[in-house]
């Protein structure tokens, strides 16, 4: 892909959604988060959907740079981390005068993205985030290989699975509401009393970019 770049979007509403993450969020995860919209980005090209309608480029980079708002510094632990990330991304989105149904799709797509087989149905900007998301856990790799280099060597991974680990761990920890059953923070939460591992920790020995 001749024409990609690693240059993020610009403007006020972006300069928020990056500042929003590296303020209540540890590097690593912002880290994630930056490789997730470009990985998306990656994908998108490569389902030729750019042109599609139904892409939009900002509201790509809100839902992916703010996916795991809900494992940072802004979450209260009162509810499962993606749908507190995803009322945070809201707020944010709303202060910037952003249109509600396009505040509601982000909302939709932070909210759904540990969900397979429902983000995929629920249109193009859900199932962006969760394949942007997932090929930085290694989905997809070969959709995004020629470009993981780069983009990792821009954004460095930081031991990012943990560090993910840890922060949906500690905030699913502080209430029943937080880690509902067979949702990721409540078995994260099962796994680690349980285990002191997660199955996703151990998974990603084998993730093609290394930890």
């Amino acid at each position: 892909m001749d024409s990609f770049s690693l240059d993020l979007p610009t403007g006020p509403l972006a300069e928020a959604v990056l500042a929003a993450a590296r303020t209540s969020e540890s590097p690593s995860l912002v880290n994630h988060s930056v490789r997730s919209f470009l990985f998306a980005e990656l994908l998108a090209a490569h389902q030729g959907c750019l042109d599609d309608a139904a892409y939009d480029r900002d509201l790509l980079f809100a839902a992916t740079v703010l996916h795991d708002l809900g494992a940072g510094e802004l979450a209260k632990g009162e509810a499962r981390f993606e749908v507190e990330g995803a009322d945070l991304a809201a707020e944010l989105l709303r202060r910037h005068h952003v249109p509600e149904a396009d505040v509601d799709r982000v909302w939709e797509a932070i909210a759904l993205h540990t969900s397979p087989g429902i983000a995929e149905r629920r249109g193009l900007l859900c199932a962006l985030t969760r394949e942007g998301v997932g090929a930085d856990f290694g989905r997809k790799a070969d959709l995004v290989a020629d470009w993981a280099p780069r983009i990792h060597a821009a954004h460095p991974r930081l031991d990012m699975v943990r560090a993910l680990v840890d922060a949906i761990v500690e905030r699913a920890a502080r209430s029943e509401a937080a880690a509902p059953r067979y949702s990721l923070g409540g078995e994260l939460l099962r796994e680690r009393r349980a285990d002191g591992v997660t199955a996703l920790e151990r998974d990603a020995a084998s993730c093609p970019w290394g930890e």
